[in-house]
């Protein structure tokens, strides 16, 4: 009989495959450790073996709070093999957050980094669906005492990796990833094993992958992109891949060199500051060929592939839908997030759901072709479900355009569009004119509501190491450069800008603050614009 793709197509069978073909060539690389196919398949089996031993069964939710490691994808890849149920928590979030996610989740078993347990300790007795506590990095001896068994990683790794396998198939769920809430409370998408596997063949077909490349993973492995976007593509292509602890700007290049690393997936601002870092004679000089992921702005496309010598790849996506916006490693535009991969149907609408035509700006829509490659649902949450559903279509909340030739053009978050005076204002479009003054590292553009109605738009901005700016310079040199209705009314020069894990702007957060006492007011100031 020919293979069953609903028990074929799992997380834990594509690494069993690649021990089956590959052996113990080596295959991850975490500081000055190496790690072969089979000595990954064995550390996942002892996870397995240690946790079935816990009781954790198929469907059960175990939460993981730990930084890049090793450990964290053994854990992963075991409890992919008891058909259990990964709840990756970001290591920042404490308090009343930490506690929803715990809880709202019913995360029955929870492994957490030493470093973290003073976030957890103080909230646990409101999480008492966790039955026990696992610990990474810290010994038997010393453990800390909560109101609940505490366990150390050694004691569940401590076995011979032999487990009790159970009927696991493609539609069954591998994770519960939290995307942020920006009108409510965060969702849980519940995600199906076929999805990682997709999302690996996506990314394969996109950039090219395949057994000479060595892929380089910084992103946090708590966020789905570390996982599905960068270490399943290299797995499924038989690549090799190297974990960071974290991104660093000032080790990036030596990373990348040292291991001979020949690709690497971006997010959020990561080119803009590995384009800002102050020009080297050997820049063109290391082994990284491709870069692939979103948001690269356009104006830094053909300055930083030149410089680095090495090829950008955009697309779009988000976690509950995946990628359904691909450039091609032989066909892509600057600026543009590519075309629908074939797997996908895609539709720009405007307000009222009529498709709307080239260059005009609409919601992006979108559909699978394909069965599991997106989100089952939102945990516990089934009128979300049926909202971002609507008319049999997943609204992304997202505005792009498209080109005659198909062509897609991300515009901005729907939630981050700004109006003014009856004009649509795109705020990346505002950020990208602020960006290019010579005294500016980042801004991000935030929407305050104006007393007429509508919005006032304000910059959050953050200047370059040693350089000094006015905000009635800033807003000269804006007025030089975009339609008056785009000139900000509000200039708040920061220290820092509010981020995720992931580097991205906290515009949320920013929108909450408001107008703060440091925040300069144009029309408090009596500054007229030209127009």
């Amino acid at each position: 009989m020919p293979d069953d793709p609903s028990r074929e197509r799992l997380i834990h069978k594509v690494l069993e495959q690649q021990v089956a073909k590959h052996g113990n060539r080596t295959f991850l690389y975490f500081k000055d450790e190496a790690f072969g196919y089979q000595d990954f398949d064995q550390a996942a089996n002892r996870v397995a073996c240690g946790l079935q031993e816990l009781g954790i069964e198929k469907g059960d939710k175990v939460a993981i709070m730990m930084n890049n490691c090793p450990e964290f994808l053994f854990l992963w890849f075991g409890l992919s093999k008891l058909g259990a149920v990964e709840v990756p928590i970001n290591t920042a979030h404490k308090g009343e957050l930490l506690v929803y996610f715990l809880d709202f989740s019913d995360t029955s078993l929870l492994v957490i980094d030493r470093q973290y347990l003073d976030q957890v300790e103080p909230i646990l007795n409101q999480a008492p669906k966790i039955k026990k506590v696992i610990i990474f990095g810290q010994s038997v001896e010393g453990m800390p005492k909560l109101d609940r068994p505490v366990l150390d990683w050694s004691q569940i790794i401590d076995n011979d990796g032999r487990y009790q396998s159970c009927d696991v198939l493609w539609s069954d769920p591998f994770g519960i990833l939290f995307t942020s809430g920006t009108t409510g409370p965060s969702k849980g998408a519940l995600m199906p094993q076929n999805y990682a596997l997709f999302m690996g063949e996506s990314v394969i077909q996109s950039v090219a992958y395949d057994e000479q490349d060595c892929l380089y993973n910084a992103l946090p492995l708590f966020h789905g992109n570390a996982q599905v976007l960068s270490f399943m593509p290299a797995l499924m292509s038989g690549a090799r891949t190297v974990l960071a602890e974290r991104f660093s700007a000032s080790k990036f290049w030596d990373d990348v060199r040292r291991y001979g690393c020949t690709e690497f997936n971006y997010i959020g601002s990561i080119v803009p500051i590995l384009c800002k870092a102050d020009p080297k004679p050997d820049d063109a000089d290391n082994p990284l060929q491709k870069m692939f992921g979103a948001a690269a702005p356009k104006d830094l496309f053909e300055a930083f592939e030149k410089r680095f010598s090495l090829t950008l790849i955009e697309g779009y996506g988000m976690v509950e839908i995946g990628m359904p916006l691909l450039s091609n490693f032989r066909a892509r535009r600057p600026g543009s997030c590519g075309k629908p991969f074939p797997d996908y149907a895609v539709k720009l609408v405007d307000d009222n759901g009529l498709e709307v035509g080239p260059h005009a700006v609409g919601e992006i829509l979108v559909r699978p072709l394909k069965p599991y490659c997106m989100k089952l649902e939102y945990y516990k949450m089934a009128e979300k479900t049926v909202e971002a559903w609507r008319n049999l279509w997943f609204h992304t909340g997202d505005y792009a355009r498209c080109d005659e030739d198909g062509f897609f053009y991300f515009v901005d978050r729907k939630k981050d569009a700004l109006r003014r005076r009856g004009e649509n204002i795109s705020s990346y479009e505002v950020e990208k004119v602020v960006n290019s003054h010579e005294a500016i590292l980042e801004s991000a553009a935030v929407a305050m509501k104006s007393e007429l109605g509508e919005d006032d738009i304000m910059i959050c901005l953050m200047l370059k190491p040693g350089r000094t700016l006015t905000p009635e310079a800033l807003i000269a040199f804006c007025n030089e450069r975009m339609a008056y209705f785009m000139v900000p009314r509000y200039v708040r020069i920061m220290d820092q800008l509010p981020k995720t894990a992931t580097q991205r702007t906290q515009k949320a957060e920013l929108r909450k603050q408001g107008i703060t006492p440091d925040t300069w007011d144009r029309e408090g100031a009596g500054k007229e614009l030209k127009r």
